[in-house]
């Protein structure tokens, strides 16, 4: 593919993915893999750089672009080699028209980006959203040590107990260490949020929207594979990768149990008032993951966050349910929005009696209202609330 060529072909994704995030459809890492499995001539060349133009002119805008075009046109106002492209010859796009409409900047929709101030994300923290992510891996310590694992590439250590970090783009999962279960992929935001649980050996824990199952394979290995690990979730298809990665990773111990949306203490009755700790890792907008998944910000309505917030709040008295008495519970979601973090537990704690907030004890992060708040500015994680409640009778 020429230069042209490929910002023709960003340009295709970029309208793709506006229509998506308009719709609530496909995630845009979805629709590049989709583009190119349908377009074989493309080279890795080709791709890589193609998908590089779609995330830059994706963090290059704020609000929805009106096109995928009027994305690029932003783009090209930070970088000189775009616009020259524009030159309607080969498979290139069209020359710019005079008072061709070009997508306004920022760091999300207007509205979004008063919450987020408001939370007191702005200027360098906010911005900072928008960097590209790191990657970081968890050294599974049912299988390995960190201190004596080799890895085929360089990689530091993290403030997490296991955590390392190696090159953004590293071809990890074609690693024998990844496919023996040796290590995980895993911020090291969420491995500090599974730290602080504290999970034992022999406690009863549950992981009460546990997804795929990362933090419940963090877990797993703190308990060393003893003791009982219960993963909830409401969605079929993401609970059910969780069992070959418990494989790969010799996590034996855990239990997977499907809930029915406003029946979840029925499937858990027999764990009323038995768990030592709850994990949850509630739904949220996600705007601490934006550096991953920068389109997820044109997602996001007011009424969306009032949802989460009615979930969020649902979640936390179905976990109160299920602690026993002396126990605790760990709050987590990926936003740095208030109304999704310490709103939430201030709520919590004003409805139920017998529960005290507590420090979490992290290595990172800074205390926000009764939890702590981790944020890609300064702790170089995804962006995390954390609250520790422990229950006092």
């Amino acid at each position: 593919m020429t230069p042209a060529a490929r910002v023709q072909a960003a340009i295709e994704l970029l309208d793709a993915i506006v229509d998506a995030a308009r719709g609530q459809g496909a995630p845009a890492d979805r629709l590049v893999s989709d583009y190119f499995r349908t377009r074989r001539y493309a080279g890795s060349k080709d791709r890589r750089a193609v998908r590089e133009l779609v995330y830059a002119a994706i963090r290059a805008c704020g609000p929805v672009p009106a096109s995928g075009r009027a994305a690029m046109l932003r783009l090209a106002e930070s970088d000189a080699n775009i616009l020259p492209l524009f030159d309607g010859s080969g498979h290139g796009p069209s020359a710019v028209e005079p008072g061709e409409p070009v997508a306004d900047g920022g760091i999300a929709p207007a509205w979004l980006e008063a919450a987020l101030a408001a939370s007191d994300i702005a200027r360098e923290e906010a911005a900072a959203l928008l960097d590209r992510a790191p990657l970081d891996l968890r050294v599974n310590a049912l299988r390995a040590g960190r201190d004596t694992l080799e890895l085929p590439a360089p990689a530091v250590r993290t403030d997490a107990p296991q955590g390392l970090r190696v090159e953004p783009g590293t071809p990890v999962e074609q690693w024998d260490a990844y496919r023996d279960g040796l290590v995980e992929v895993q911020d090291t935001g969420s491995q500090l949020a599974c730290l602080a649980i504290g999970a034992q050996p022999g406690e009863v824990v549950i992981d009460l929207c546990a997804g795929a199952g990362g933090k419940t394979l963090a877990l797993a290995a703190a308990m060393d594979n003893r003791g009982t690990l219960i993963a909830c979730d409401t969605d079929r298809g993401r609970l059910s990768r969780l069992p070959p990665r418990a494989e790969r990773a010799g996590a034996g111990m855990i239990e997977t149990v499907l809930l029915d949306p406003g029946k979840e203490l029925d499937a858990l009755a027999e764990w009323h008032g038995r768990a030592d700790a709850v994990l949850v890792d509630a739904p949220c907008s996600g705007t601490g993951t934006w550096r991953r998944n920068p389109e997820a910000r044109w997602r996001l309505t007011p009424d969306s966050l009032t949802r989460f917030a009615a979930t969020q709040d649902g979640l936390l008295g179905i976990a109160a349910q299920l602690v026993k008495p002396g126990g605790r519970l760990v709050y987590v979601t990926c936003s740095l929005l208030d109304g999704e973090g310490a709103d939430r537990v201030d709520a919590f704690l004003a409805a139920h009696s017998g529960w005290n907030a507590r420090d979490p004890g992290l290595p990172l992060g800074s205390v926000r209202g009764q939890g702590v708040r981790l944020t890609p500015y300064h702790d170089g994680t995804d962006g995390f609330f954390i609250a520790c409640l422990d229950s006092t009778c």
